[in-house]
């Protein structure tokens, strides 16, 4: 697996000096000099980690940190805030958004690359193997990779739609209700309405394609996932 890494920082100087010791450690390295091109970049690339100075522009480290780790499609990224306020509440903050590691400025490369190993080295530890947890039919759902395949093809879905088809999937051949998919997934966000429901799943079904007859409406009461 590629040792790709993102780091992010305004100052141009701090930036550089953290590549040049990060690619002599045998790091591929991406770089941004504020918090929206990381974004951008972290969502184009997929680096394995991601390097954020806390005072960016555009969006701080705190912010990207929090779009990371709120979006199933880059929650695994491991995530290193760097900030010149090493007060302890800032830490925690940090911390809390789902940092990986907090490091306080002035460091040391050396301490920064023993980090990054660290983090990386208990990623390795829980990768699991890359077979389906459920296969119903041609849709195949990988929870933990959180892949779906649609007939061998790889399906991107929001994470609603993922929700909804992980439920149907463990309530094979049950009818849940429109009431039931919605506690679900959106839980106790009673602002949004049941009919919500019918559009995540035809924009599901669409998504599927060739396997998105396997979800079925049962009139007056919900849908159901069969085999075909």
């Amino acid at each position: 697996m590629k040792r790709r890494i993102l780091v992010a920082d305004d100052d141009a100087d701090l930036l550089q000096m953290i590549t040049l010791r990060l690619r002599a450690a045998g790091f591929e390295v991406l770089q941004a000099c504020d918090g929206a091109e990381a974004l951008r970049t972290i969502r184009a690339e997929a680096p394995r980690l991601t390097v954020l100075d806390v005072m960016m522009p555009e969006m701080t480290g705190l912010e990207v940190c929090r779009a990371i780790k709120g979006s199933p499609h880059t929650a695994t990224i491991g995530v290193v805030l760097l900030s010149a306020r090493a007060e302890e509440t800032d830490r925690i903050v940090g911390l809390e958004m789902g940092a990986d590691d907090y490091l306080p400025k002035p460091f040391s490369p050396r301490e920064l690359i023993l980090r990054i190993e660290g983090i990386l080295t208990r990623q390795q530890s829980r990768a699991v193997p890359t077979t389906a947890a459920l296969q119903i039919g041609g849709i195949a759902l990988n929870e933990e990779e959180h892949r779906i395949h649609s007939d061998g093809r790889e399906v991107d879905l929001t994470a609603s739609e993922f929700k909804l088809l992980r439920a149907l999937m463990t309530n094979r051949g049950r009818v849940l209700t429109r009431s039931s998919l919605l506690d679900t997934v959106w839980g106790t966000e009673r602002a949004i309405e049941a009919r919500t429901v019918d559009t995540h799943l035809r924009r599901l079904r669409e998504k599927l394609g060739s396997t998105g007859g396997q979800i079925r409406t049962v009139r007056g009461f919900g849908y159901r996932l069969e085999e075909r």
